[in-house]
């Protein structure tokens, strides 16, 4: 790995300027997006044009190691975040919560938009489906029932969760969206409906698609398996 040698780290220093001994090439590529400039490979091509900003950079010891921190640049396009926790598991479980609140809002801009939380959409899909259910005739009723009925689990698994009744909390929550035709979700402090949408509990509209997408195509594999497992017995019993 190349460097500067101890004796231009020292002239440098003499002049005012910080210089990093090495640098691993995955760091130098961010420091070029958080500051600007490009990377040289001499100091006979430097030019003003090479050159990036950052308002504060300074040295600093966390723990057993040093770290440089690079602060105050004008227009970063990478950026480093900095965790901090009494052991490895805390530090995981915060690194996990932050990679799920970034793709959450990643995923946001993508689909452009958002939909009610706290199992309000659920609660809303169920009470169309049963209302979509009146047009449908013969046993096709009772499979759009199920998949209506299957959909309240997700609000119930979250009042189960929070201490309350599943069955009262559905009740409250149905009735308050046939009363109001608003997409009313679980409030987890009092077990009340509420608006998710005015207590910001907003949910990823890809995670909503693709938990109906999945769960109609694990309910139709399971009933094919079931059916060949009929015509099995079937054809071992004639």
């Amino acid at each position: 790995m190349k460097g500067i040698d101890p004796l231009s780290l020292d002239m440098l220093a003499k002049e005012g300027i910080v210089a990093l001994r090495r640098a691993k090439r995955r760091n130098m590529e961010r420091i070029t997006l958080a500051c600007g400039g490009m990377s040289m490979n001499s100091v006979d091509d430097l030019t003003p044009e090479c050159l990036g900003h950052a308002g504060l950079v300074y040295e600093s010891v966390l723990g057993e190691e040093k770290y440089t921190f690079i602060e105050e640049c004008d227009n970063p396009q990478s950026v480093t975040l900095l965790i901090k926790g009494p052991n490895k598991f805390t530090l995981t479980q915060i690194k996990d919560a932050i990679h799920d609140g970034l793709r959450a809002v990643k995923n946001a801009i993508e689909d452009k938009g958002v939909v009610p939380g706290a199992g309000a959409f659920e609660v809303a899909a169920s009470a169309a489906i049963m209302k979509y259910r009146e047009t449908v005739k013969g046993r096709a009723r009772l499979g759009v029932q199920a998949f209506a009925e299957a959909l309240l689990v997700i609000p119930k698994t979250l009042a189960v969760n929070s201490g309350f009744d599943a069955q009262e909390s559905m009740v409250k929550l149905l009735e308050e969206h046939s009363n109001t035709g608003e997409a009313v979700g679980l409030d987890l402090e009092t077990g009340e409906a509420c608006l998710p949408g005015d207590n910001g509990i907003l949910d990823n509209f890809r995670v909503k698609r693709q938990l109906i997408n999945s769960c109609t195509v694990v309910a139709s594999n399971l009933l094919l398996v079931d059916e060949i497992m009929r015509a099995g017995l079937s054809s071992l019993k004639g």
